[in-house]
């Protein structure tokens, strides 16, 4: 019994240890094979440019009661890329408050639309954000929206510095990455559950109180105004326009071999993230209605 025990702490142990060195190398790094951009150069303010400020460094929107908080958008359209940006979350309580930076047809296809999110969702003094993935696909207007939604925790304190969170849209397969670590894979099973129409570059943040912390429970609090969003001004966009030939193949490859897919490097490092951080997966939901989202 004692010697049982003793395995038993020692690989706790090991396992602690694991954790706290973060994340394996995944060997590839797709992020610098893409040319840094300024916002001008790739962006304007898309509403709440009054809650919105520029620096040589840093890109700031903020949110407080007087205002619907701020977004940006891209100059330009695409059908397939990477798209990448650099942010630090603020501390303290944020609950209600989605910071994001994501793709959309929203305003092309209002009511029936495509997109693909990073958004952080606001939390509790003392507990981690979580960071949430998702795919709509021709998603409805009617509050019947069908989310693919995969939720983490990250193991770095994401207010502490800029991190970089970037999505790979190719016409097989979606890659989130968060510092080049890929955290989710969603593959082309057919065309209903795919994104295939151009989609611009957004970021905001904003109040999502009915359902961003723990499912709406706890709320935006107003007395720990201004909630706060910095984006490094270095973002990160290549990939191929909506009007430009269908042959197109701009964005870096999301793995060494250059031919699409994930190294085995890449997949170990994205199974130890899902191991130990993922906190949410819609396929194992068992609240879903799974006749929606074939792909699981």
């Amino acid at each position: 019994m004692a010697f049982l025990l003793y395995l038993f702490l020692f690989f706790l142990f090991n396992s602690r240890l694991n954790n706290a060195q973060g994340p394996p190398s995944p060997g590839y790094y797709p992020s610098s094979r893409v040319q840094s951009l300024k916002f001008n150069q790739g962006f304007r303010n898309l509403w709440g440019p009054q809650h919105q400020s520029l620096d040589q460094s840093t890109l700031t929107i903020w949110l407080d009661k007087n205002s619907g908080g701020s977004g940006f958008k891209s100059l330009k359209n695409y059908r397939s890329g990477y798209f990448g940006t650099y942010m630090k979350l603020q501390p303290g309580y944020t609950a209600g408050i989605i910071t994001s930076f994501y793709l959309s047809n929203n305003q092309d296809y209002p009511g029936n639309h495509d997109e693909i999110d990073i958004e952080f969702l606001g939390t509790t003094p003392n507990k981690p954000y979580i960071l949430q993935t998702n795919v709509y696909i021709r998603g409805s207007g009617d509050g019947n929206i069908i989310g693919r939604e995969m939720k983490f925790h990250l193991w770095f304190d994401p207010t502490k510095d800029f991190h970089n969170y970037a999505i790979l849209w190719d016409p097989n397969e979606i890659i989130f990455f968060v510092d080049d670590i890929p955290i989710r894979r969603y593959l082309k099973k057919n065309d209903a559950t795919f994104p295939q129409r151009p989609m611009y570059v957004y970021g905001s943040i904003w109040d999502a109180s009915s359902w961003a912390t723990e499912e709406g429970r706890i709320k935006a609090d107003y007395r720990y105004q201004p909630f706060v969003g910095k984006y490094s001004n270095n973002f990160k966009l290549e990939g191929c326009e909506a009007n430009e030939s269908p042959s197109c193949r701009r964005a870096p490859s999301s793995s060494p071999s250059g031919g699409g897919g994930l190294s085995r490097q890449q997949i170990e490092a994205m199974l130890w993230v899902q191991r130990n951080y993922k906190v949410y997966d819609y396929c194992r939901d068992p609240r879903r209605d799974h006749t929606h989202t074939p792909e699981c």
